[in-house]
């Protein structure tokens, strides 16, 4: 008898991944380490080389957002993926390291993990759009320094697409005013369906 659904077959054969952006207290400065979101300063980057295949099943972003400067700021979180090439440049970021989900298997992740992207790193062509949030300020008239509420994307699909490399998976955060943030990805990695 099968207990488990095809996502954790997949982790219990040692295929699934997970990857932190920010730690513990220290979240990343959204927006290439600035404001507003930096096409090619991406918050985290998910490269699949040419002979393996990755399925986003997990992705969970949750943003600190500072208090409204004014009138229509906003705020936002994207997920978007460049369907044909992965970075010939990273600028520069930080690596990490993804961790098997499942902790007695020794396989490892073939895809490149970057985080906190702060120099220009190649340019992707976003051709695909999978999840998309914005929060606008309204004062109401009022001072500013009011309050945004939570701002926080889980994307979890029903039907995930499924990225054949070379590709890259792409998160960003950002805003007209700071935004600093944390995620978790998780995807399943094979080397071919």
């Amino acid at each position: 008898m099968k207990f488990f659904d095809w996502r954790m077959e997949s982790v219990k054969a040692g295929n699934g991944y997970h990857v932190d952006v920010g730690a513990f207290s220290t979240p990343i400065q959204g927006g290439g380490a600035g404001t507003i979101l930096d096409q090619d300063q991406p918050e985290c980057t998910i490269a699949i080389p040419a002979g393996k295949v990755i399925i986003p099943i997990r992705i969970h972003v949750t943003c600190q957002t500072p208090l409204i400067a004014a009138d229509s700021d906003e705020a936002e979180i994207l997920i978007a993926v460049d369907k044909t090439a992965v970075p010939t440049s990273y600028g520069t970021a930080t690596t990490e390291t993804p961790v098997n989900m499942h902790t007695g298997s020794s396989n490892t992740s073939g895809s490149t993990c970057k985080s906190a992207t702060t120099v220009d790193a190649t340019n992707p062509t976003l051709g695909l759009e999978l999840a998309h949030v914005v929060k606008v300020g309204d004062v109401q008239g009022t001072a500013a320094n009011a309050l945004w509420g939570e701002l926080s994307l889980l994307y979890e699909p029903i039907t995930p697409p499924i990225l054949v490399g070379p590709c890259a998976l792409y998160i960003y955060w950002g805003g007209t005013v700071a935004v600093t943030g944390f995620a978790q990805v998780e995807w399943i990695e094979l080397a071919s369906l």
